[in-house]
């Protein structure tokens, strides 16, 4: 809960900062000069990318937790049961050992959510956030 407050927070800056930047562009827009009006075209179209990559990833996350949620309702998730650090991390070799585990279940069924969340959890926790990502992105897909 405390991770979605944060991205609510960094959201509500992030909106905040992109009417100050179309308040700056319409400035720019009105000034009359060329190069002026040139600014005020990029400046508009920054807002209109930084809104779409913030509704896309703010979903992403929703979508993200509801599965997770489902697939803990279902079975323990992947690191419940491995050794953590004190910051509640699960420790990088625990983490490794169990990773090939999740790697085979979600070659062997690509068509079930639950086996490539299961993997995006598990890359997760080995630290790597990109393939994470992917991962879990193909359980939403496969969950709809």
């Amino acid at each position: 809960m405390r991770a979605f407050g944060g991205a609510v927070t960094m959201a509500l800056v992030l909106v905040l900062y992109l009417f100050v930047v179309v308040t700056r562009a319409v400035a720019f827009l009105q000034s009359g000069v060329p190069v002026g009006i040139a600014i005020g075209i990029a400046l508009l179209v920054l807002p209109v990318i930084g809104a779409y990559l913030l509704v896309r990833e703010l979903l992403f996350g929703l979508q993200a937790t509801r599965l997770t949620r489902r697939l803990g309702a279902e079975e323990p998730l992947p690191g419940d049961g491995l050794p953590r650090r004190a910051s509640g991390r699960v420790e990088r070799a625990a983490a490794d050992a169990a990773f090939p585990a999740y790697a085979d279940a979600a070659e062997e069924r690509p068509d079930d959510w639950r086996a490539w969340l299961r993997l995006g959890l598990a890359y997760d926790m080995a630290g790597d956030r990109r393939r994470a990502r992917a991962a879990v992105r193909r359980a939403i897909t496969l969950a709809r």
